[in-house]
């Protein structure tokens, strides 16, 4: 009877063990392409970490093994991308920080944007206020005092 029980024990541990284990490695697998997705190839190729297909890469396989040391021995996520940074420079980074001068990569963009349409907006309203062009050979209307000079003009010539 006790065997039975410290049996029952144990089976119940073994399966508890290998629940965790098996949450712990889907966590592990997803923090790796999640911070796979997050750096860059170092071969030149411009491509993601985890999607280099760039033939003979001699840096992917081993920047790889080193993001999954990493996530293995527990690292938090900023202290695998920091060692990433220290090692690679800051080019490894997919995205640019949010710190100091990098702030203008994300800033500049869209100030760009928002002076081009103002531009537009300007040239545009600039354009509606020009009065019309007169087709080629046209003489502009007389308006005014101008126009009665004219028209007493046409009547005495005319004598209606």
């Amino acid at each position: 009877m006790l065997k039975s029980v410290f049996l029952k024990r144990a089976l119940q541990f073994v399966l508890l063990g290998a629940v965790i284990f098996t949450f712990l490695a889907a966590d592990q697998d997803a923090r790796f392409q999640s911070i796979g997705h997050q750096l860059m190839c170092s071969c030149g190729c411009n491509q993601v970490l985890l999607e280099c297909n760039h033939v003979g890469c001699p840096l992917s396989d081993g920047m790889r093994n080193e993001l999954a040391s990493y996530i293995q021995r527990g690292d938090s996520d900023n202290l695998v991308m920091q060692a990433f940074v220290q090692k690679y420079g800051p080019t490894v980074l997919l995205a640019p920080t949010t710190t100091g001068f990098n702030r203008l990569a994300w800033i500049m963009p869209f100030a760009v944007l928002g002076f081009g349409l103002a531009g537009i907006y300007f040239v545009v309203r600039a354009w509606r206020k020009r009065a019309a062009p007169l087709p080629a050979g046209s003489v502009p209307l007389a308006q005014g005092e101008e126009l009665e000079r004219y028209s007493e003009q046409v009547r005495k010539e005319t004598e209606v």
